[in-house]
């Protein structure tokens, strides 16, 4: 990942302190099973860990979604939530080289 702005995206949404909780909430959350291999963090299980109120954590949720930290998928009437690991593993690389 050479991309200097897309990198400082990434660090910019994570330097919000409520974000960044949401971000490792979402990473250490209970997953549950969708499909064959899919494992998904529930939205409302986030609402009620967080000490935070849910159109705050709706804001914060987009602002990691538009780094493309996190993707959202729609389960019926649940949402669910995964890091996206491939842009994780970018980071991690480029931090280290």
């Amino acid at each position: 990942m050479s991309d200097v702005k897309k990198l400082s995206k990434v660090f910019k949404a994570l330097s919000n302190p409520n974000r960044l909780e949401l971000y490792l909430k979402i990473k250490n959350h209970h997953k549950i099973e969708i499909g064959k291999k899919k494992r998904a963090c529930l939205l409302s299980s986030l609402c009620e860990s967080l000490n935070i109120g849910a159109p705050t954590i709706s804001h914060h949720l987009k602002e990691l979604m538009n780094a493309e930290l996190v993707e959202t998928d729609k389960q019926g009437k649940f949402i669910t939530c995964n890091l996206n690991q491939s842009l994780l593993n970018e980071v991690i690389k480029e931090l280290k080289s």
